[in-house]
C-alpha cells in the first residue's frame, strides 16, 4: 500500500508557488481542506491538495473566479455526475463575460481618446483644460 505525501502548510505553498496565507484563503472559501491535522494542530495536506491549488491557478490564471473555480471543481471531483457539455457551457459563458467587458474596455478607451484629441496640452492654467470641461458638462463623449 503506498503511502500518502503530506505537507506541512508552508511545503505545500512553496510547491504550489502559493503564499500560505493564499492557501488559508481557498481553505476558508472551501477550495481546500487538510487531509488532517497533527496532535499539535499542525494541518497536513495530501497530493491531491496540491493538485487542486494548481488548478486553481491555471484556472486563475485564464480569468475564471473563485465561484467559477469552485464550479468547475465540483465537476471535476464528480465525473460521473457531470458531463463535459456543462465543463464547456461555464467555459462558453466566461468567454461571453469577456467579450462584454472587453466591449465595455474598448468604448472606455474611445471616450478616453475623444478627451485627448479635445485637449491641446498647452502650459495654460488647469481652469482652461479641454478635458476638465468636457467631464464637467452633459456632453457625452
Amino acid at each position: 500500500m503506498k503511502k500518502t505525501q503530506l505537507y506541512k502548510i508552508g511545503e505545500l505553498a512553496k510547491l504550489a508557488g502559493v503564499s500560505v496565507d493564499t492557501i488559508r484563503f481557498y481553505e476558508e472559501k472551501g477550495l481546500i481542506a487538510p487531509h488532517s491535522r497533527s496532535a499539535s494542530g499542525y494541518r497536513w495536506f495530501s497530493e491531491q491538495e496540491l493538485e487542486k491549488l494548481r488548478f486553481i491557478q491555471r484556472t486563475k490564471a485564464v480569468g475564471f473566479t473563485l465561484n467559477e473555480i469552485a464550479e468547475l471543481m465540483a465537476l471535476k471531483l464528480h465525473p460521473d455526475a457531470h458531463t463535459c457539455e456543462e465543463v464547456k457551457n461555464v467555459t462558453l459563458d466566461k468567454i461571453d463575460q469577456v467579450s462584454a467587458k472587453i466591449a465595455e474596455l474598448d468604448k472606455i478607451r474611445h471616450s478616453l481618446q475623444q478627451l485627448a484629441v479635445a485637449c491641446d496640452g498647452g502650459a495654460h492654467s488647469s481652469q482652461h483644460c479641454t478635458i476638465l470641461q468636457l467631464l464637467n458638462s452633459d456632453t457625452p463623449l
